[in-house]
Formats: C-alpha cells, sequence, structure tokens
C-alpha cells in the first residue's frame, strides 16, 4: 500500500552506504534520492538498485526493500556529475573525514553557496550546526575536525543535525548495494531555523509515517521513522551513547564489541554516559531531550560488533571522527573532566599516529 506525497521531493544523499537506508525510506514516502558515491557504487547503483534488509519485530526474516520496486527513485552518481540546485534537501551520511575529498569538498561547496537546506545524519556534527548550540563557539572546535575549512561557507541557519540511532552495515559477503539493519531506531532531527525549511522535514517525516510495505499480502509497518523535534539538543542524545558504548570499544590491546563495551562494567558504562549527559544538560538541554542510560544499556545487548570508528582505526584509517575530542574539548571549556574519556582520546590519537606514520 503507498500514500501519495502532498509534494514530491528531491534529495540529495552524501553517501551510499548508511545513505540508503535512509534513501530507501524517502523513496517508499514517494521522494526521490540522489546518493553521491565512487563510480563503481553508482554503476551498481543505477543497474542493479539497492537493497536495504529490515528486521521487523515478530517476523523472523528479514524483510527487503527493494529500490527498483519503490514508488519513488533512487539514483547514484559522483560528485562532479551532481548540480545541487536540482535538490530541495542535502543529507550528509558520510564519515567526516570524507569531506575533505577534493571531489567531495567541491560539490559540499556548491551545496553552501546554493544555499540548500542541509541535514546531517552523521555522528559528529558539522561546525555550522555546533554554531546553532547556544552558548558555543564553533571556531574553538575546529581541531577536532579533519577539514574544519569544508563547512566555512554553510550559514548555520541552514544546517540541521539528526541523531542516527539505527545501526547497520554492509554485510561482507554482499555487493556494495546491500545494507542491513541491526539496530532499528529512529531518525531524531532538530528543526531549521526556517518555519518553511522545518515544515519541508515535517511533511517529509508524515510521509514516511504513512508508509505501510506489503510482506506476503500483509500492509506492515516499517521501522526506521523520521522524527522531527524543536529543540537543538535532541540529536546530541547521540553523544552518550558514542562515549559510553562506541568509543569504549577502543582498548589498548584491541577492539571489542560494542555490547562487551557497555556490560562489560555496567556501573563505568553508566557513569561515563551520564557524565555526557550532564554535559548536555549543562549546555541547555532538557533530560526530556536526551535518552536514559537503561534504554541504551538494553539496545547495546543487541550490538555484537565493534563499532565503525573503532573497525575504521584499527583497520589502518588515517582520519576517524572525532566525537571522543569534540565532547572532551567542550567539556574543558566548562571546566569539566572524565578519566574515561580523557582515556579514550589518548588512545585513538595514538593509535591514528601509528597509522599515519607507516
Amino acid at each position: 500500500m503507498y500514500v501519495k506525497p502532498t509534494q514530491h521531493f528531491n534529495i540529495l544523499i552524501f553517501g551510499a552506504s548508511y545513505g540508503s537506508l535512509l534513501g530507501s525510506k524517502l523513496a517508499l514516502a514517494g521522494h526521490n534520492a540522489t546518493l553521491v558515491c565512487l563510480p563503481a557504487e553508482a554503476d551498481l547503483i543505477n543497474s542493479a538498485g539497492t537493497r536495504v534488509r529490515l528486521p521487523i519485530k515478530g517476523r523472523e526474516a528479514l524483510v527487503e526493500i527493494d529500490s527498483r520496486k519503490l514508488p519513488g527513485k533512487i539514483s547514484a552518481a559522483t560528485p562532479e556529475n551532481i548540480n545541487p540546485a536540482n535538490f530541495d534537501l542535502v543529507v550528509l551520511a558520510m564519515q567526516e573525514p570524507q569531506y575533505g575529498a577534493p571531489a567531495v569538498r567541491a560539490l559540499l561547496e556548491g551545496v553552501a553557496s546554493a544555499r540548500i537546506p542541509t541535514m546531517s545524519i552523521m555522528n559528529m556534527p558539522p561546525l555550522p550546526y555546533l554554531a546553532r548550540i547556544p552558548g558555543l563557539n564553533a571556531n574553538d572546535y575546529r581541531d577536532c575536525y579533519t577539514a574544519p575549512e569544508v563547512w566555512d561557507k554553510f550559514d548555520p541557519k541552514l544546517m540541521t543535525l539528526c541523531s542516527p540511532d539505527a545501526q547497520a552495515f554492509r554485510p561482507p559477503e554482499e555487493d556494495v548495494n546491500v545494507l542491513q539493519v541491526r539496530l532499528p531506531t529512529n531518525f531524531k532531527a532538530a528543526r531549521f531555523e526556517s518555519e518553511n525549511h522545518t515544515n519541508m522535514l515535517r511533511q517529509i517525516a508524515a510521509d514516511i509515517e504513512a508508509i505501510r510495505f506489503d510482506v506476503d499480502g500483509d500492509a506492515i509497518e516499517l521501522p526506521v521513522k523520521l522524527k522531527v523535534f524543536d529543540s537543538v539538543f535532541v540529536p546530541l542524545a547521540k553523544w552518550s551513547m558514542l562515549i559510553a558504548g562506541n568509543y569504549r570499544c577502543i582498548t589498548a590491546s584491541g577492539m571489542r564489541p560494542i555490547k562487551e563495551a557497555v556490560h562489560s562494567d555496567i556501573k563505568e558504562s553508566q557513569k561515563t554516559y551520564e557524565w555526557v549527559r550532564d554535559l548536555c544538560i549543562s549546555l541547555g538541554a532538557d533530560s526530556q531531550d536526551l535518552v536514559p542510560f537503561e534504554k541504551y544499556a538494553a539496545a547495546a545487548n543487541g550490538l555484537a560488533n565493534p563499532s565503525s570508528a573503532a573497525r575504521a582505526l584499527f583497520g589502518g584509517a588515517k582520519h576517524i571522527e572525532r566525537v571522543d575530542k569534540l565532547v572532551q574539548s567542550i567539556a574543558k571549556k566548562k571546566g569539566r573532566s572524565l578519566p574515561a574519556i580523557d582515556e579514550v582520546v589518548m588512545l585513538v590519537n595514538a593509535q591514528l599516529l601509528k597509522n599515519q606514520s607507516q
């Protein structure tokens, strides 16, 4: 069953891996998504479509969304073959260090110059979004970014952030057009400053909410929705999760699963989580904007693999997203520190230096 949207939007998504999850939901809702990716990925997606596999509560088998069968269109292109002016909304779904690549940087600057409203679903908030948080001077945190200059042309009023709580991965035995969702939670976006741009997000969210997908003759509701909030602090709820789980997958002896990082010492995990949560509240967040530790700890039980940051770091990456360093730096400005975060930052710094020297 398909509910026709009141208005079709054309949406540009930087990144064909995690981006294909949101892209599939957009196309299910009748909108068109273009994925920015490498030439081989673009060729495969344009010829064979994307496949996103979702776990559904009460069903044993995964449900597969084949982009070739959706009311909206998913296509793919390399950065140099895209005109930002053709799009109503831009979504940032790549890892933060990837925006420094020359072709990606040029397209990103084109988006900024064209003044297209942009929503990040990165773990690392773009610098223009930090500028929207009261009391933060974004320029104080440039050294936490791989290529901070790529954000300089953006107007903060045109940038928003979405907490990417859904967990997904590319199965290693599959082609790169396949994405499997491990934890099917929602994307939680802060509003834009503009009411018009916020209304566009709300319309997209309502269209995604209305989706019913046919599985063996049953019209079912699919998980992973887009939720839009008035508070700029709602997406910062991810920081506690990242620091207590994802970055604590990184140890002096290698990496460990998120589940182990959280549950091997639950008291230390809770202390770390709530310290970051309190830091967000000190910036102006309401406790209702954030996620209780108990809810996160329960979700972490299903995360049996190391985080993407840990896998990248121990896979030889010379740069990774540094939410750990950003949180540490913001805390220092407020006269706060936590040994668990200092240790994580030290471990990441040491491994990056090792990777960069090779």
